[in-house]
């Protein structure tokens, strides 16, 4: 039993080092990242556009995007009803999230500053800053239930454009497949990690928060993680 202690795990790189090994994060799905650009890349537009129209479709994702965003210099909507797939300041936001799906899968994972993007991409939407160009800005703030299951919603595009992508095996699919389930759980894990350390704030008289802080997400780290290796078996399983 290889011994890791909970004190280890607020040192960033040791954690993402503890993510990679309990899910099995490799060189070679590094490789099947970069190896889908060119089934992605083209499907970015589309990725976007889907997510940005189902962000739209609920009053409660949708809210986020009312106030004047960061570095945006054009006029802002004012209300839930000026917002559209068209208004300038959702294409802003669109860009954002084109360059993250682009980064996935060309970005160094060997590199300890692409960990730190992916993680500062979750604490910004706490409303703290996450990266430089949002310090002194009006907060972002997006509760995690939204982050995770949005999450859940890009994979499932992707599984779909891999799954039916008529130029791929069946080894191909797989590992790309394994490779994507794999970093978006680490990412979702440097999303809830943030929002679980303001756990010790909050009153506790259900009992459900008094177990120390760094006990809770652990624990809930591990629970995470540990659906996302019960997907890459399904997928093993699928295939024999």
């Amino acid at each position: 039993m290889k011994v890791i202690s909970e004190d280890a795990l607020k040192d960033f790189q040791q954690r993402i080092g503890y993510l990679r090994e309990f899910i099995g994060f490799s060189s070679e799905d590094a490789e099947a990242l970069h190896a889908a650009k060119p089934v992605v890349a083209p499907l970015v537009p589309v990725v976007v556009d889907a997510v940005y129209e189902k962000l739209l479709s609920f009053s409660v994702t949708a809210k986020a995007f009312v106030p004047r965003q960061t570095g945006y210099q054009g006029t802002a909507p004012t209300r839930l009803g000026d917002l559209s797939q068209e208004h300038p300041q959702i294409k802003f936001r669109k860009d954002f999230l084109a360059r993250y799906l682009v980064k996935l899968v060309t970005m160094d994972y060997n590199d300890s500053s692409s960990w730190e993007y992916l993680d500062k991409v979750g604490l910004m939407h706490t409303g703290n800053a996450g990266f430089a160009h949002r310090e002194k800005k009006p907060p972002l703030r997006v509760e995690y239930m939204h982050c995770a299951i949005l999450l859940g919603y890009v994979e499932d595009i992707l599984v779909n454009a891999v799954l039916t992508h008529p130029d791929l095996d069946d080894d191909t699919k797989t590992a790309v497949l394994r490779a994507f389930n794999k970093i978006v759980w680490i990412q979702n894990d440097l999303f809830a990690r943030h929002y679980i350390a303001e756990a010790d704030a909050l009153p506790s008289s259900t009992g459900l928060l008094s177990a120390p802080k760094s006990t809770l997400i652990t624990a809930v780290s591990v629970g995470l993680l540990a659906v996302g290796v019960a997907f890459q078996l399904g997928l093993r399983f699928a295939r024999s």
